[in-house]
């Protein structure tokens, strides 16, 4: 059945740009300097100080609209499920940071106060991460190693081991916290759009395999030293499997035992979600009954199990950062803030999009980065978000922060109260929750065969950034996915994926001409199409394409065809009477010496003004006087998809183009960005040769000219008699 489509038809005059900007005039804007946009910066009024006030407190803005009969119940219930399962992360994950548990709970309160006051997320659960401890980590374990002497760090005279590394844990934190405040103050929060979901999954699939490995000595129950640096990850299995004959039976069973029963049910969570009105919290409930068997038939003592231990009951004083740790975790403590803060706003913005209301990048910095310094005073380690400690507020009817501060409470009732009743559960357990909640990050795998189906240097990206994050450790692999993807993007547009162009008949579109069977191509114009930026890094690149384009080059016509002319006055000058308008006989041409030409002078246009006939360039040439023949008048760049041109490419731009209009071939650029044109006009770059009448607002505006011009020029054999246009 035939479709039948709208159509419009415009009747309207063949536009150039200068005939353009004759009939339409045009606003003249005078742009800010920068002196200007920051005196407008830096003036405040009521209106302005109001604002600030209202961004820098969102809390303001949601609780002016909080509905308490609505909303409250279900921030209560979210607040107490997040609370839960918050409570065994943080313990979990105080593992991967090399802390005693009981400092994950600080980790779950403290930063949860002020961002409760300063986020813009309405859902986020903020708290441990497992990537950003494994991270803090390995600066841990570099500067406070369990099997050699610490660091030489001043600020360690007089503490035991553990409180080393919670000092460490704490300075690196509060650096953390330094630079996402620094970054948020200065605006930068569009420092996110570098990393890429492609590459974050790559990253975080790297740091899922790093956590897997890091808990498997908890799993086996094995004494394995924390190793950090390159190939870290290979050492670790290393010992791990030396040591395997030395596996704790008990320990085994158990985190086996965990890890199935927790993987059901949580399987069992995500098919029944839409029934259940509370996620089942299996980990609280295997966390729970651990503990009491552990403490019933007391592991500890009769297997040799090794348990959380003693737990800090109440809050410390604030502490200090050490200056000698900031010195020394200064690199890892910047990819640690960028990863953290990445993480939280892909998941701030997926939950925003979701329930219809804005986040702010700059103000998300500010707000991580003062909870991570208020934080880390307390003693608490990295914070970000995780994504299942989200959903779970979410998905239990959370709808703003008050969930999340409900449960920053419910770990404070843990640490000053309950605490104790954690104190006989084994570590196996926590790692074994641990590893269960990898697998959203495993199953990121899944990615590869779909991204080299999809995109091969998206696949590329990821397999890079994932291994480089797996064998050089989590901070280098960060710098080599970046780096990679940076390439990759270097590669794209230094080596764009150029095309001519050819007419559809019956229409002003113009497509490429290998995509199309029943296309319009009139005879001697050539559409030449660049898809991206003209730089320095791929000018060169243009031009070659431009040559294979139109299949000669223009310079090296240009250079015969005035070698041929100092031929041609020569014979002049020796008065041979074989040469006539139409042709050249066979002269003494074959006996000439080559012509003695200037190298600049053959760069130049070929002079035949002085001549006594009208030389025709494509008319047959005696044996010995040949050059290329041209059947090429018009040459038309779509410059549409350039949205900049720097210095380099503006002169290798005009270098090119009076290289063709040297040799009588006409060019014409259309679809010009007006900022693009008016950096033209700002660099000189017209001149006698290179004049503002080549450009055009259209494709069609200039291949209509072009018809028109050449409809009866037979002169080059190439005359268009029917341009079905």
């Amino acid at each position: 059945m035939a479709t039948f489509r709208k159509q419009y038809v415009v009747s309207r005059p063949v536009y150039s740009e200068d005939s353009f900007a004759e009939h339409h005039e045009k606003i003249h804007r005078t742009h800010k300097s920068i002196l200007n946009h920051v005196m407008n910066y830096l003036t405040c009024d009521s209106k302005r100080a109001k604002n600030a006030v209202l961004s820098f407190l969102p809390i303001i803005g949601w609780m002016r609209i909080y509905r308490i009969r609505e909303w409250l119940l279900g921030d209560v219930v979210s607040g107490v499920s997040t609370g839960l399962v918050a409570i065994m992360q943080g313990l979990a994950f105080a593992l991967l940071a090399e802390l005693p548990p009981s400092y994950g709970l600080y980790t779950a309160f403290f930063p949860m106060l002020t961002y409760f006051f300063l986020g813009t997320s309405r859902h986020i659960s903020v708290g441990a991460f497992p990537v950003l401890s494994l991270m803090v980590g390995a600066v841990v374990i570099r500067l406070v190693p369990k099997d050699g002497p610490a660091a030489n760090i001043t600020d360690f005279e007089g503490l035991s081991d553990d409180q080393k590394r919670v000092l460490v844990a704490s300075s690196v934190t509060f650096l953390m916290g330094i630079f996402q405040l620094a970054m948020g103050v200065l605006q930068v929060g569009f420092i996110v759009i570098y990393l890429s979901d492609t590459l974050v999954s790559g990253f975080t699939t790297a740091a899922a395999i790093h956590i897997l490995v890091s808990q498997l000595k908890f799993v086996f129950g094995l004494a394995v030293p924390g190793i950090s640096g390159p190939l870290s990850i290979i050492y670790t299995l290393e010992k791990v499997f030396v040591q395997i004959t030395s596996t704790n039976i008990c320990d085994l069973v158990m985190s086996i035992i965990i890890m199935l029963v927790v993987f059901v049910v949580k399987e069992l969570n995500d098919r029944y979600k839409a029934k259940l009105p509370v996620p089942v919290p299996i980990e609280v409930i295997m966390t729970v009954i651990a503990c009491g068997v552990s403490y019933g038939f007391n592991f500890e003592q009769k297997y040799d199990v090794d348990v959380v231990g003693k737990m800090v009951s109440g809050y410390e004083p604030p502490i200090a950062p050490s200056v000698q740790v900031l010195q020394e975790s200064t690199v890892e403590a910047f990819p640690v803030a960028i990863v953290g803060f990445a993480v939280a706003f892909s998941v701030a913005k997926v939950y925003s999009i979701k329930h219809d209301y804005t986040i702010d990048g700059n103000q998300e910095l500010i707000a991580f980065g003062i909870s991570n310094i208020f934080g880390s005073s307390f003693r608490s380690f990295a914070a970000s978000t995780s994504l299942s400690r989200t959903a779970v507020q979410e998905s239990s009817g959370g709808k703003t922060q008050i969930a999340g501060l409900i449960s920053a409470m419910m770990a404070m009732i843990v640490t000053v109260a309950l605490g104790f009743l954690l104190e006989p559960l084994p570590r196996s357990v926590l790692g074994a929750l641990v590893i269960v909640n990898l697998k959203g990050m495993l199953m990121q795998f899944k990615e590869i065969p779909y991204l080299w189906r999809r995109d091969k240097t998206e696949c590329v990206v990821w397999v890079a950034t994932c291994l480089g994050a797996t064998l050089l450790g989590l901070d280098i692999g960060l710098a080599v996915g970046l780096g990679v993807e940076l390439l990759t993007i270097v590669f794209r547009t230094q080596f764009p994926r150029c095309s001519i162009l050819a007419n559809i008949p019956g229409t002003d579109l113009y497509r490429d001409r290998k995509d199309y069977l029943n296309i319009f191509e009139p005879q001697g114009v050539k559409i030449f199409r660049i898809p991206s930026p003209l730089f320095f890094a791929n000018i060169e690149f243009f031009r070659d394409k431009l040559v294979e384009a139109v299949g000669f080059n223009p310079l090296r016509v240009l250079r015969k065809r005035n070698k041929a002319l100092g031929k041609i006055k020569k014979l002049l000058v020796m008065r041979d009477n074989g040469i006539t308008e139409k042709g050249y006989g066979d002269s003494s041409c074959q006996t000439l010496e080559k012509s003695q030409v200037d190298e600049k002078e053959m760069d130049l246009s070929s002079n035949v003004s002085d001549l006594p006939f009208q030389l025709n360039w494509n008319a047959e040439l005696p044996g010995n006087i040949s050059v290329p023949r041209v059947d090429l008048h018009s040459l038309i760049l779509d410059f549409s998809a350039v949205s900049f041109l720097d210095i380099s490419a503006l002169k290798g731009l005009k270098t090119a183009l009076k290289e063709f209009i040297r040799i009588d071939v006409d060019v014409y650029i259309v679809s010009c960005d007006a900022y693009v044109l008016e950096k033209l006009h700002s660099c000189m770059f017209f001149d006698d040769e290179i004049q503002t009448s080549i450009f055009y607002p259209t494709l069609h505006d200039a291949m209509l000219n072009v018809l028109e011009k050449h409809k009866y020029d037979t002169s080059r054999g190439c005359a268009v008699r029917d341009t079905q246009l």
